[in-house]
């Protein structure tokens, strides 16, 4: 389903920033994020994953590396990040299909997936799309099934790091906060929505989520 007349945010906040997402994110320790996330996700060899908002395929191929035989979709608006994607698990010899489409309007039947899992996209929803996106994570998951959520923590009281904020407006940062997320996991539909973990980095501070749908 591609949605060609609707807008989004690239992964990195930017077009031209999109070379230097990958690196600078290693540098600033979200691959170790991402790797805290795959572990919670208890992800088994038999099992269907969907990564949404893929953006450079980062975690879907982290996804790929410890857990062959899972079966890995990654899913993202953003035909250049999807290229990339593409191209990082052709050389890694890895097999993920990568799809074009939007967190709100997923393009999979009821039911599909073990695992959900996403690594900092949900900041880049507006406000008004952050349910429709958790309803549609949760319409996607078998019973039973788990989302597994990394993302922005929102602002502390000491307020979120500068280089968060050259990613991203601090209106979409603002409305990150892990009692609001918590509140909109809870309104999905998810059982048991709880914060798993939380980093602080160089950016501002992360929270690792898991909710599972009955």
């Amino acid at each position: 389903m591609l949605h060609t007349e609707r807008t989004y945010l690239p992964a990195a906040g930017h077009d031209w920033f999109l070379p230097l997402y990958d690196p600078l994110t290693r540098l600033l320790g979200v691959d170790r994020a991402r790797t805290a996330l795959v572990e919670q996700a208890a992800i088994q060899p038999h099992h269907r994953v969907l990564d949404i908002g893929c953006g450079t395929g980062a975690l879907a191929l982290l996804t790929a590396r410890a857990r062959p035989g899972a079966d890995i979709v990654g899913l993202d608006p953003d035909p250049k990040a999807l290229a990339r994607a593409r191209k990082k698990a052709a050389r890694a010899g890895v097999s993920i299909r990568f799809d074009r489409g939007f967190a709100d309007a997923l393009p999979y039947p009821d039911a599909s997936f073990d695992r959900v899992v996403s690594s900092m996209m949900l900041h880049h929803l507006e406000a008004g799309t952050k349910g429709k996106a958790l309803a549609e994570m949760h319409r996607v998951l078998k019973p039973g099934g788990r989302l597994e959520l990394l993302d922005f923590a929102g602002p502390d009281d000491e307020g979120q790091g500068g280089l968060g904020r050259l990613f991203h407006s601090h209106h979409r940062l603002a409305d990150n906060g892990e009692r609001r997320v918590l509140a909109l996991l809870n309104e999905a539909g998810f059982a048991s929505a709880r914060t798993m973990d939380r980093r602080r980095m160089l950016f501002g501070r992360v929270a690792l989520y898991q909710a599972s749908r009955t």
